[in-house]
């Protein structure tokens, strides 16, 4: 599956806007992520295994909450971190 990287997060891809994962679930993609990316998943999930509060994922058109939502090979997955600032 294609798993596009937000801006803010491609310095642990060495720049890359979209990598290609496996994962039969959000939760083993995140962790196939960090394995060829070490690091990353903990700017994605917390020590809780929750998706952190400014971070959306989309998968194709529809927002996922649940790590243990199922994934097929054609998805592509959209990480996307929320702005702010004052």
């Amino acid at each position: 599956m294609k798993v596009h990287i937000p801006s803010a997060l491609r310095s642990y891809t060495g720049q890359q806007n979209e990598v290609e994962l496996t994962g039969a679930t959000l939760a083993e993609a995140l962790a196939a992520l960090d394995r060829r990316f070490p690091g990353i998943r903990f700017r994605i999930i917390t020590e809780q295994d929750t998706i952190r509060p400014h971070i959306r994922i989309f998968v194709n058109d529809a927002q996922l909450h649940d790590l243990t939502a199922p994934l097929q090979k054609t998805d592509t997955v959209y990480i996307v971190c929320a702005l702010s600032g004052g």
